[in-house]
């Protein structure tokens, strides 16, 4: 699925036109990446958590020429998937 699927799918369910359904989801994630990017948690009840890392700076190898390298530190996003979303991804079929 893609944005434009979804854009489809929130338009179909909500009863709404597809430019609101696109900026109801621009609006989404605006938010949840304003809360990341000021390093706070966003947590959706049953779907999942998304949170800041934080990533030591390091010394690595280039592989090209084995020279060593440093590597700076870097902010990574996580996802912890919520326990409902675990339970219907992981429900097999019969």
């Amino acid at each position: 699925m893609n944005k434009g699927d979804l854009i489809d799918r929130v338009s179909s369910d909500a009863g709404i036109s597809k430019a609101q359904a696109d900026r109801a989801i621009d609006s989404v994630l605006r938010g949840i990446t304003d809360s990341l990017r000021k390093g706070e948690r966003v947590t959706l009840v049953g779907f999942g958590t998304f949170g800041v890392s934080q990533r030591r700076a390091r010394r690595g190898v280039n592989p090209q020429t084995n020279e060593a390298i440093k590597i700076p530190a870097t902010k990574g996003v996580r996802f912890s998937a919520g326990k409902k979303l675990k339970e219907v991804v992981n429900k097999r079929k019969r």
